[in-house]
């Protein structure tokens, strides 16, 4: 069950990001240009995401558990540090180059565009490598324990 509403919520997600527009790079490339053609589009699908999510937020933390789990799975991390730091900076930078970030990318794949496939398939190398960093520091600091 919680698979199928995971898929559910994943299609309807990638979904309102393609009818918005939003797996079109033009569209954000355009919302980054300030100082030329601005395309307010990303501002509004941004502002009607949070008018939506911030509700269902608060009404859902108020539950002791969430209906389709045991738990919730909040950030356990929240100080701001360099790893957060130069991820910010890595996301914004690929952001504004390619036009894409992981959700309108992983949606835009259904279209078969190459530079999507090869967005995706780097972002991917990245989490695989942040992941082998990430194990080889623990690693190090059990070694010193």
């Amino acid at each position: 069950m919680r698979t199928l509403l995971a898929l559910l919520c994943g299609t309807l997600f990638g979904a309102g990001l393609t009818i918005a527009g939003m797996t079109d790079p033009a569209r954000v490339i355009g919302f980054l240009d300030v100082f030329g053609h601005w395309d307010p589009t990303l501002a509004v699908v941004m502002a009607s995401a949070l008018a939506v999510s911030m509700p269902g937020f608060q009404f859902a933390l108020r539950a002791s558990k969430p209906v389709f789990d045991q738990r919730y799975f909040l950030p356990e991390r929240t100080r701001i540090d360099a790893d957060l730091l130069i991820g910010a900076a890595l996301f914004g930078i690929g952001w504004g180059i390619a036009g894409f970030c992981p959700g309108p990318a992983i949606a835009g794949l259904a279209t078969g565009s190459p530079q999507i496939i090869a967005f995706v398939l780097s972002m991917l190398a990245g989490m695989v490598l942040r992941s082998a960093i990430e194990r080889r520091r623990s690693r190090q600091v059990e070694c010193r324990t």
